[in-house]
């Protein structure tokens, strides 16, 4: 396990090795954190990827060709050691390849690489998803970055907005002890924003499917969005611990999500799954700007 770093003029970033997990985002000129900073208290990650499971499987079970596997959720890369692949002064990337450890919960052999650019004030996460073998390869992948939520000294996190790139509504899959209950609660939006509200997350995260948006920010007491995340992928989630108070929200990137509720068929055929042929490589990013 090592910790790197790349800067830029404008903000600087930590990556550990272990997970390739992003620690730290600070802005340059004021040295202010924008990152969870993963006390146990509350939540002891900062910045996991997904894979090759976002969310659960029904039971801690897949189905796969006839045969059972164990998954836990959110897979197995974000507690595996990656190497270094490379390191310029903007831009660095890290290595994960199956091995006999992988195999014996997720038979399928992959080459997973996750990148962290500097361009400007903003980190582009990069993922790519490689598959070495013969057959197709099914998978899911996703960012789960916790950002500091109030910031601002003095205020707390009821002060604060999420802003949307949508200005009336965001309907959300509802979740029922880690997976989709098929219920679906509405949110009403005041040109975008959406209050955080006291009671927003007792039901767990929420779980916003079918492109119903691209863009996601922070919004501060006083109005200005002091973080963005944006994604091209199909569906997110946002999350804070339910019933912590939790100082920390986090925007989250997927494609893929947990089982539905009662969920019994093949791992192949799971909804919002990945597939990459053989000798193909998957490539997906998503950008956080402060």
């Amino acid at each position: 396990m090592a910790l790197f770093q790349i800067s830029s003029d404008k903000i600087t970033i930590q990556v550990d090795s272990m997970g390739a997990e992003l620690k730290s985002l600070k802005e340059v000129a004021s040295g202010r954190e924008y990152m969870w900073c993963a006390d146990a208290k509350y939540w002891k990650r900062t910045s996991p990827v997904l894979f090759p499971l976002v969310g659960g499987v029904n039971g801690g079970v897949y189905h796969l060709n006839g045969q059972d596997y164990p998954m836990g959720q959110h897979g197995f890369a974000r507690d595996m050691e990656f190497r270094l692949k490379s390191q310029v002064a903007h831009e660095i990337w890290f290595l994960l390849e199956s091995t006999a450890e992988t195999s014996a919960v997720y038979p399928y052999p992959f080459v997973l690489e996750l990148g962290y650019e500097l361009a400007d004030r903003s980190v582009i996460v990069k993922w790519r998803v490689h598959n070495p073998g013969r057959d197709t390869i099914f998978f899911s992948i996703g960012g789960h970055p916790a950002f500091l939520c109030p910031i601002d000294e003095g205020t707390k996190q009821t002060d604060y907005k999420i802003r949307f790139d949508v200005r009336d509504r965001i309907v959300s899959s509802c979740l029922e002890n880690g997976l989709i209950s098929g219920k679906q609660v509405v949110y009403d939006l005041q040109d975008g924003l959406l209050p955080v509200t006291e009671h927003l997350f007792d039901n767990d995260a929420l779980v916003i499917e079918h492109d119903q948006a691209h863009k996601a920010a922070l919004t501060a007491p006083d109005g200005r969005d002091y973080l963005t995340v944006e994604f091209d992928a199909p569906l997110f989630g946002i999350w804070s611990p339910p019933k912590k108070n939790a100082p920390f929200i986090c925007i989250e990137p997927w494609y893929g999500r947990c089982d539905r509720a009662g969920y019994d068929g093949d791992w192949k055929e799971r909804e919002w799954m990945q597939s990459l042929e053989a000798g193909r490589t998957f490539e997906a990013r998503y950008k956080i700007s402060v």
